[in-house]
């Protein structure tokens, strides 16, 4: 069944433009015919469209059910978005199909990309939400200051994969499952020498991906996946 994005379902019966657009014109569902909503916090809702609108599509709720949890423990990747935007939107699609509840987009000092929109990446994060039929839409933070970011309170294991020189245990090795986890990934041109000593500094552990040498888009999926494969 189609599912339909509905932030506001709770006290609004009718689905946002763009969502009443899809049901009616390009669906051509009618009324009477029964859809499956979320409103991305959770919850599921299966309504009869009662009003076949293209532009106020009204429903009754029929039923509701909270999603049940798909993990047990908090993913977030805060990663500086490359400059080929494709690419971190290939990553924001791909993680939220995972599964990952929060997603920052870091300013870094060697960032080729110093500004998003984030409504665009906002819209894949939901169509990769329905598409993979889950309940949680992935947090999204705009662009954040490195500095600002590394130096807030999270909680759970922190860490910081770079190029850097040093000891890093592999991620596999050094995570245990059931842990909540942060996981920082830099631009094309890696962290700075004084982003990965103030990053340290407040706790974060540095880590090893392989020995490969990953695009940024493809580090931060692999690290997702890794948390996942390691819960399981």
């Amino acid at each position: 069944m189609q599912i339909f994005y509905t932030p506001d379902i709770a006290v609004n019966n009718e689905l946002p433009e763009e969502e009443a657009g899809h049901c009616i014109r390009v669906l051509r569902l009618s009324e009477g015919d029964e859809i499956l909503l979320t409103d991305g916090a959770g919850s599921f809702y299966k309504a009869a469209i009662s009003r076949a609108h293209p532009k106020h599509c009204e429903v009754n709720i029929l039923e509701s059910w909270q999603q049940p949890a798909l993990w047990n423990f908090n993913i977030h990747i805060a990663v500086a978005p490359t400059k080929n935007m494709d690419r971190m939107e290939w990553f924001a699609e791909k993680a939220t199909e995972v599964g990952i509840n929060g997603i920052t987009c870091l300013n870094c000092r060697f960032s080729e990309r110093k500004e998003i929109k984030p409504a665009r990446l906002e819209k894949i994060l939901i169509s990769a939400m329905k598409q993979s039929q889950k309940a949680t839409l992935p947090q999204l933070t705009g662009m954040t200051d490195f500095k600002k970011f590394v130096t807030s309170s999270f909680d759970g294991r922190k860490f910081i994969a770079h190029c850097e020189e040093g000891e890093k245990p592999l991620l596999k090795a050094t995570y245990r499952p059931g842990e909540n986890a942060l996981i920082l990934i830099g631009p094309e041109g890696d962290f700075s020498p004084e982003e990965i000593k103030l990053a340290l500094q407040n706790g974060f552990e540095p880590i090893s991906l392989g020995e490969s040498r990953l695009r940024t888009e493809t580090a931060a999926l692999i690290a997702c996946h890794t948390i996942h494969i390691l819960n399981q």
